[in-house]
């Protein structure tokens, strides 16, 4: 028999426990369990029965899945032109949302430049980093190693940076701006 994914029930839970704004003490009672129980769960400890976690989910209001699968590397590409757009009434201005802040989450924003002729391949960076690059000017091949995608100028990709990734300039004068995400 498969023990119980102990670290990712750890992750899920704190991640849906700050999610939901709620402290140990409060989600340990809507779910019915001591304080301790879910702290030891958190900490990636105890043996968690079907019961205790299903409790959990409940209390959360997620998917029972949603605290035992580990979370899956998710890419998403927004082309130019596509996801919500909000114009100003008093100028010539459009915010396209391409990524909601996470609660509790730390961004850093970098421009890169980068000339075609070699590759730039980044190793796996600390669990949880996720990259958000928007391509401002020229091309660009980037992404996951194993399944890199061709961007244009407005194009935008995220994908999980804690795993190994590229980015190789096409044409001359590319630049990009990047959100490295520290969830």
């Amino acid at each position: 028999m498969t023990q119980a994914p102990l670290d990712a029930i750890a992750f899920a839970l704190r991640r849906e426990r700050e999610r939901a704004g709620l402290s140990l003490s409060e989600l340990a009672k809507r779910a019915g369990l001591a304080k301790s129980t879910l702290s030891q769960l958190e900490a990636a400890s105890g043996n968690p029965s079907v019961e205790t976690l299903w409790a959990l989910s409940v209390a959360l209001d997620v998917p029972f899945a949603s605290l035992v699968e580990p979370v899956r590397p998710k890419v998403q590409i927004l082309r130019k032109g596509e996801g919500p757009a909000v114009f100003s009434e008093r100028a010539n201005y459009v915010a396209t949302v391409l990524s909601a802040c996470p609660p509790n989450a730390r961004r850093d924003v970098y421009l890169i430049t980068a000339e075609p002729g070699s590759i730039r391949e980044s190793e796996p960076h600390m669990p949880g980093v996720v990259e958000h690059v928007v391509l401002c000017a020229g091309r660009a091949r980037l992404g996951l190693t194993e399944d890199p995608v061709e961007l244009g100028p407005g194009d935008y990709i995220a994908y999980p940076g804690d795993l190994p990734h590229i980015f190789e300039a096409l044409e001359p004068g590319t630049f990009t701006v990047m959100v490295s995400e520290h969830v």
